[in-house]
């Protein structure tokens, strides 16, 4: 029975069940809000050794510091781990900005179209740009972390739309330990 209503996406807080509305109020505020790093030498730092391990899977300079910065800045004003941030999209999308899953999620992490409304915006297309999707999957995942206590399985079950089960969180998390580690 679980399994059925799992499947329908039709467990209260899962990702594929629609809107909730705190969830909304959190994205809507997100999208006016903006800020940057604060620590420069911090981010030069970081930004030059995730980019030595993201080369393959993007091998253009520019648009592989872009989707750094903006996963530094969401997850950091999320207050997520951008580390996370990162094994999530590359276990969701392995970093192509115009995935769309069998789900018909978008984009880098992978997004539900239903969120594009529901925070005041008209076109689905715009999960395509790395800045509102990264922004949108640092604020979920937040969420979804927060509903769990932290408990990071849970909470990637939820943002999957897997919850009860492991598969997805061991991806992430296996992705996690051997490649967006902290040096």
């Amino acid at each position: 029975m679980s399994t059925a209503i799992l499947a329908q996406g039709s467990i209260p807080g899962d990702a594929r069940s629609g809107a909730d509305p705190e969830l909304r109020e959190i994205l809507v505020s997100a999208v006016a809000d903006t800020d940057s790093f604060e620590d420069r030498f911090a981010a030069e730092v970081w930004l030059t050794d995730m980019s030595r391990r993201l080369a393959r899977q993007v091998p253009n300079l520019d648009e592989r510091l872009e989707i750094l910065k903006i996963v530094h800045h969401e997850a950091t004003r999320s207050d997520v781990a951008p580390e996370l941030v990162l094994a999530v999209i590359d276990v969701e999308s392995n970093f192509d900005r115009y995935a769309i899953s069998s789900a018909s999620a978008l984009g880098l992490m992978q997004i539900m179209p239903f969120w594009v409304q529901e925070v005041g915006r008209e076109d689905k297309n715009e999960l395509f740009d790395m800045r509102f999707n990264i922004l949108l999957g640092c604020k979920i995942l937040k969420y979804y972390l927060d509903m769990e206590n932290g408990d990071l399985v849970r909470g990637l079950g939820r943002y999957n739309g897997s919850l009860g089960k492991r598969w997805y969180a061991d991806r992430v998390i296996d992705r996690l330990r051997t490649k967006w580690f902290r040096s």
